[in-house]
């Protein structure tokens, strides 16, 4: 059964849920980083959240497993997705979440790239552009805006091993287009995270005996259940179905709101702000993502797309 289009105002609005959505993964994440093993507390945020999600893949759809070929799509953008998030579980015991926002904005120009070789997608000027002022920015906060610190590559163990966790990620959106053949959303979503499930459990289920499960606290289980469903379920199911109607870059490019959500969320909170000299390189990454949208809105006017 088809779908009935959404306006394309509607996806951007869903993309903007989905960015704030996401942008708080990073804090809760920092906060709850420290209490499990990486590998494992990925693993129990994807089983939560596939367990969560099943009363309602059963009710609305069945739960036929799909053929063999749909099945692997789904096992390549998981593996993508499981390797970034433990990456991202294990950079937070020695990064700060500002440092995971800003470095993920990188994504959206890996991802094209990715989608320029696999989907045969062209970046477009807008995109190009965008990149530019997101990198200055990235660079210009890791490195506190010192070029002292830029020349010596002054960089924490956890920045360098987020950014390969992003290097995964950047393949996410591609796939997902790549593989997606008219499956409700939801469907998609909920084999994900199985498959998902899957490989972690194949990597690194040996380790579920060595953790000390009476010690782990309600506020480690409060942030993962929260993980699972605001930052896995919800926003999974957003960013696959704007894809469709966006692309794999623009979805990505929302990404470049994470920092200036993170600021927020931090002083929401009470934590420490970081310098002021690193405010005009998040003041450069918001700027990107004004880039690509606008270029993004003269696309759709020229094509006919309200």
């Amino acid at each position: 059964m088809s779908q009935k289009p959404l306006s394309i105002r509607l996806v951007h609005a869903m993309m903007l849920l989905a960015a704030a959505l996401v942008s708080t993964s990073f804090t809760v994440g920092k906060a709850i980083a420290a209490g499990m093993d990486p590998a494992v507390l990925t693993l129990v945020r994807f089983i939560i959240a596939a367990l969560l999600f099943l009363p309602f893949i059963r009710s609305q759809y069945g739960l036929q497993l799909p053929n063999r070929k749909t099945l692997l799509g789904y096992s390549l953008i998981s593996f993508a997705l499981t390797g970034f998030f433990w990456l991202m579980f294990l950079s937070l015991r020695s990064t700060t979440a500002l440092n995971t926002g800003v470095i993920f904005t990188l994504v959206p120009g890996i991802s094209g790239i990715y989608s320029a070789v696999l989907l045969r997608e062209r970046l477009g000027k807008y995109r190009i552009m965008a990149m530019v002022p997101a990198t200055i920015g990235a660079v210009w906060v890791l490195f506190h805006g010192s070029m002292d610190r830029l020349l010596a590559f002054d960089l924490n163990p956890g920045d360098l091993i987020f950014f390969c966790g992003c290097l995964l990620m950047a393949f996410y959106t591609p796939l997902v287009k790549l593989f997606h053949r008219d499956e409700p959303m939801a469907v998609m979503t909920f084999w994900i995270l199985v498959t998902g499930s899957g490989w972690l459990l194949l990597f690194s289920g040996y380790r579920l005996t060595n953790v000390p499960w009476s010690t782990i606290s309600l506020d480690i289980w409060a942030g993962i259940v929260y993980l699972a469903v605001f930052c896995t379920i919800i926003t999974f199911f957003l960013s696959q179905m704007a894809t469709l109607y966006l692309g794999p870059t623009r979805v990505m490019a929302y990404s470049y709101l994470y920092p200036p959500f993170i600021l927020i969320l931090d002083w929401i909170f009470g934590h420490r702000l970081p310098p002021l000299q690193t405010l005009p390189g998040i003041l450069l990454i918001a700027v990107a993502m004004f880039i690509v949208q606008q270029g993004s809105d003269k696309t759709e006017k020229q094509s006919g797309i309200h």
